[in-house]
């Protein structure tokens, strides 16, 4: 078989037979590039590891070794040995995305499969892709005859020693910080960590390691360092019993800059095609959002009212009417809210309780069962709902994988949009399901109601999230408060309205009382009536982790570009125009003021390239770019 390859694929044989440990013994030493040439893999360890590189300047450097690939097998286990090989397949791809960093995505890449037979006569897949922005893998299990169990899997990402991270403590919700460290973390003896995880692996290059495209059958899974604080092991969730054909999800590294890192679609590039034929009736947009003010849910008519004024006076499309809409009182119930919103020209979206965790706001339990979910989706549809909010899901086991995707499918027949709250964090099924608009899956403005830590921390923590939780899908974490809920807020106001453009929501769920945005000055009130959530590209003009962030999105024939101050000191922030195309009609810049609380508003020449905006501590700004078509 060997010689009807050819040279460049026994190359990448060679190179990836290591990547299960199997009863073959050798030495590697030939390299597989990515299509760029900027990503080299390699094996060195007689087929136990394998490397993987980046070309930084004139040097490759090592970013991470990829050990004890493979899975654990109960009852059957045994070495695996390399059987045969595809041939090399170049990936060229094109697609469309509703919502995301852009529109028009493209990745390009080289794929091979090798397959692998181990002693309980256990056939395994190995699925490798080598991209311009990264690597991804994943197995594949093609045929199972009797039911087999996974265990878990022997995936060890091992970085280099004493660099820099930001990783999250694991929990059920994904609601805690990406916290800067070494590896270890004082009083956390867990060392377990959600995805994704971000690694400074040396000067201005990073990884960030994630998971994509969990389909059903899958759980989801996490990050160990138990063993070592730089050896990072996938943890699956539960373990799998599976029978005929059986596909992990992929496991992906995004390399380069921070720039490569934040605009990289890798999650979504690896992840299923949309499955929906017409996308025409998902229609993202601006939402204002009850809960943040009165630390409660929607059983208030009069206070659901002033919220479906507030969407209709800022020209909103959509309204949340939130938890405990069943038990709606004081002058009007749900019908009445409907019928409402209707009259002010604002579509409903409705929250529920997936009824899976502990929760007991209502309504419960309609959503679980094939049955109930369908006949209260048609009901919604009648009424001229647009959407969900379904809350409060337990950890990612395989069943509530399956139940995000039983909610998916059942809400596309109804052409109702979906929000997952209290739930795991995206995994590309925005790719896959273009009308699931956002996730929580993230410490997001709503803590203001329930400690005191968010206060000192949000403006880092809101310099963190575009470089970690947002670098993986749509992030509903309930932006832009202008004043204040249980507990203050220090960041400016200029930090709250770059919020808007430095996260990425389809549905983007305004946070604050209608009164703090009707105290804003009439540019910034036109500002937010007029904001999109759809973008045609994204860019990261500059920033690091906790620190700042600048960031620039297009939609239409304008850039607004979003930036952030993460530090208790005032800082300037560098604008340089020049990556825009087109030629600029005009700039408005939204600044700090002289206080926290105003803003410095202001018309900019298009001819001025390079901007120097100065923040308040803990500050930040927006600025609104209109180009010649």
């Amino acid at each position: 078989m060997y010689s009807l390859l050819n040279s460049s694929q026994w190359k990448a044989c060679l190179l990836l037979v290591c990547l299960l440990l199997g009863g073959v013994s050798g030495k590697a030493s030939e390299v597989l590039h990515s299509p760029n040439g900027k990503i080299a893999v390699s094996s060195d360890n007689a087929w136990k590891d394998f490397k993987v590189s980046y070309q930084s300047g004139n040097q490759m450097i090592t970013v991470v070794h990829i050990n004890n690939v493979g899975l654990q097998l109960l009852h059957k286990e045994g070495d695996f040995t390399y059987t045969a090989s595809s041939s090399i397949v170049p990936i060229e791809e094109d697609y469309m995305m509703v919502t995301g960093k852009r529109r028009h995505c493209t990745n390009r890449g080289n794929q091979q499969v090798f397959h692998f037979k181990n002693t309980g006569d256990v056939h395994l897949d190995l699925e490798f892709r080598v991209y311009d922005d990264g690597i991804a893998f994943r197995y594949v299990l093609p045929e199972v005859k009797d039911e087999l169990c996974i265990a878990g899997e022997k995936t060890t990402f091992q970085f280099p020693g004493g660099i820099t991270r930001w990783t999250q403590k694991l929990s059920q919700s994904y609601e805690d910080f990406y916290l800067k460290n070494k590896g270890r973390v004082a009083d956390y003896s867990k060392n377990q960590w959600g995805f994704p995880a971000l690694f400074e692996v040396s000067d201005s290059i990073f990884t960030l390691v994630s998971e994509a495209n969990i389909m059903r059958g899958n759980c989801g899974s996490w990050l160990n360092n138990a063993s070592s604080e730089s050896a990072y092991q996938v943890e699956m969730a539960q373990p799998a019993k599976v029978s005929g054909k059986w596909c992990s999800p992929w496991r992906v590294a995004i390399i380069g800059s921070l720039a490569d890192v934040v605009e990289s679609t890798l999650i979504t590039d690896v992840s299923e095609p949309c499955r929906l034929t017409d996308v025409s009736w998902i229609k993202p947009g601006v939402v204002s959002w009850i809960y943040w003010a009165y630390n409660h849910g929607s059983n208030d008519y009069q206070i659901v009212k002033k919220y479906i004024d507030f969407a209709a006076d800022f020209h909103l499309p959509y309204v949340l009417i939130d938890a405990e809409w069943d038990g709606m009182a004081n002058g009007g119930n749900v019908d009445d809210a409907l019928r409402y919103a209707k009259e002010k020209h604002v579509s409903p979206l409705l929250w529920y309780n997936s009824s899976t965790a502990w929760c007991l706001y209502g309504p419960l339990y309609r959503l679980n069962k094939p049955e109930t979910r369908q006949k209260e989706f048609a009901w919604l549809e009648s009424v001229g709902v647009k959407g969900i909010k379904v809350d409060f899901f337990h950890p990612d086991s395989t069943s509530v994988m399956n139940y995000f995707m039983d909610i998916l499918e059942d809400a596309a027949k109804y052409h109702l949009m979906v929000n997952f709250h209290g739930a795991t964090i995206p995994r590309g099924w925005q790719r896959t399901y273009p009308h699931m608009m956002s996730v929580e899956g993230v410490y997001g403005a709503e803590w203001y109601n329930n400690k005191e830590v968010l206060t000192d921390s949000a403006a880092w923590h809101n310099c963190t999230l575009p470089f970690t939780r947002n670098v993986v899908g749509p992030m509903d974490y309930t932006p832009c408060t202008f004043t204040d809920s249980q507990h203050p807020h220090i960041t400016s106001n200029g930090h709250e309205l770059a919020l808007l453009v430095t996260f990425e929501s389809a549905l983007q769920h305004l946070a604050d009382r209608p009164e703090g945005y009707h105290a804003q000055p009439a540019e910034v009130r036109s500002f937010i009536s007029s904001l999109p959530t759809v973008w045609e590209d994204t860019k990261l003009l500059d920033g690091y982790p906790s620190h700042h962030v600048v960031m620039a999105r297009k939609n239409g024939n304008c850039w607004y570009i979003g930036g952030l101050n993460g530090t208790n000191e005032s800082m300037p922030l560098a604008v340089d125009l020049s990556f825009i195309p087109e030629t600029i009609k005009g700039v408005t810049l939204y600044a700090d003021g002289q206080k926290s609380t105003q803003f410095a508003i202001r018309k900019l020449s298009g001819t001025e390239k390079n901007v120097q905006v100065d923040c308040l501590p803990r500050g930040g700004f927006v600025m609104k770019v209109e180009v010649e078509p």
